[in-house]
């Protein structure tokens, strides 16, 4: 029974296990994978949630700083290298992964957020450095050309003393040829996304209304994506400047688990850094999973400031005058599959527990309800974000990636 009294005596010591040992890989195979690096005419690291799990932010940062490797971070492998980092080329993602010819994998897995490592994202004949703590990972969908098994920091430390101990400094330089291609490729996209960002049509997109979320998000935020384009679109919109502060659906693209997390991350934060701020991003749908947990972190009094990206539907909806014409008509048939009802007031339910609820329509009621939001220090608060429901990420360069939503 949950409210039975123990005796202490009666109570079994709770035995802390330590630490796993931090595991060096086979040193032949570190300087295997040092020369693979040293010589590659196309590198790139590849930054995955492995990688911030071992804390090797300090090690990856002397790599790739110290070799000017153009970098990569998988969803939670963001901020452990910042994401505005010079070197980092994720408005480049598609060119960089294509045309790689030696990639080092830190702690990430060739798993469907990284297209399995094959064509057409990839260079068929890339060569694959792979870092994990997982020995029955290693190869899977791609062989690598050197597996190093074992704890990501240390490994990484390794092949800095490698490079360490090498004759003269090795940096792979801005001028050769893939720097040039990677950053032509970086300017034209940001130029892209920018057009997008500067649209301040009504109801907005999800650029425009990401950039001014951007703008008032404190740096050391813990940040929970959850969605289809939301999270998607918030992984290259939201930008991480810490290891460990941010979680999305992750390599199984659970739908529900969200919330979870909030709950989790403000009850954590709540008690060892009650001024760092939880916000919570999801769209619509995601909301639908597990909307409910608003009356846990209510009850609790979590301070998370939540925003729900609202385009009426799953990946879209209707519009307002497109869900009228069907009001007379038989619902069940005439109503798209993934619609969502139009201009749902989700703000009201956080009211009903004693949150703070913003409904917004433009950039300006956007910015001026996230001031608000996050400067309240007590305050629970919803933004419900009218999305346009033709609202779309920017275009896709394979048709294969997104076929299956057409």
């Amino acid at each position: 029974m949950i409210n039975q009294n123990v005796l202490e005596k009666n109570i079994s010591p709770f035995v802390v296990c330590p630490p796993p040992p931090l595991t060096l890989a086979d040193p032949d195979k570190v300087r295997d994978a040092a020369d693979l690096l040293y010589y590659a005419q196309k590198p790139l690291v590849i930054i995955g949630k492995g990688a911030a799990y071992a804390q090797a932010e300090n090690s990856v940062r002397e790599l790739v700083e110290g070799c000017k490797l153009p970098f990569l971070p998988t969803p939670m492998g963001k901020g452990v290298l910042p994401d505005d980092h010079p070197l980092c080329v994720a408005p480049a993602r598609s060119k960089a992964l294509q045309g790689a010819d030696v990639i080092v994998l830190l702690g990430a897995r060739l798993n469907w957020i990284l297209h399995f490592g094959l064509p057409p994202r990839f260079n068929p004949k890339v060569k694959i450095i792979q870092i994990d703590i997982c020995a029955e990972q290693m190869g899977n969908n791609v062989q690598s050309a050197v597996s190093l098994v074992g704890d990501c920091n240390v490994i990484v430390q390794q092949i800095n003393d490698v490079y360490g101990k090498m004759p003269g400094k090795f940096a792979f330089s801005p001028k050769s040829p893939w720097w040039k291609t990677l950053t032509s490729k970086v300017q034209a996209n940001q130029q892209s996304v920018q057009q997008m960002i500067d649209d301040k049509s009504v109801p907005m997109n999800y650029f425009a209304a990401y950039d001014e979320i951007r703008s008032l998000l404190p740096k050391d935020c813990i940040i929970v994506s959850e969605g289809a384009n939301t999270m998607d679109i918030s992984r290259t919109m939201i930008l991480n400047s810490l290891p460990r502060h941010r979680f999305d659906a992750g390599s199984y693209g659970t739908m529900g688990v969200g919330l979870g997390f909030v709950v989790a991350a403000a009850a954590w934060c709540k008690d060892h850094t009650p001024n760092k701020k939880v916000v919570s991003i999801q769209g619509d749908s995601a909301f639908g999973f597990s909307g409910m947990e608003l009356e846990t972190i209510c009850r609790y009094k979590l301070p998370v400031v939540m925003i729900i990206m609202n385009n009426n539907g799953i990946y879209n909806g209707l519009d307002g005058e497109s869900w009228e014409s069907l009001q007379d008509m038989d619902l069940s048939l005439s109503l798209p599959p993934s619609c969502l009802t139009v201009d749902a007031h989700y703000e009201r339910m956080i009211e009903a527990f004693g949150g703070k609820g913003y409904f917004v329509r433009t950039a300006a009621e956007l910015k001026s309800s996230l001031t608000t939001a996050l400067n309240s220090k007590d305050q629970i608060s919803l933004i419900n974000v009218m999305i346009s429901p033709q609202a779309q990420r920017k275009p896709q360069d394979f048709f294969w990636l997104t076929k299956s939503k057409m």
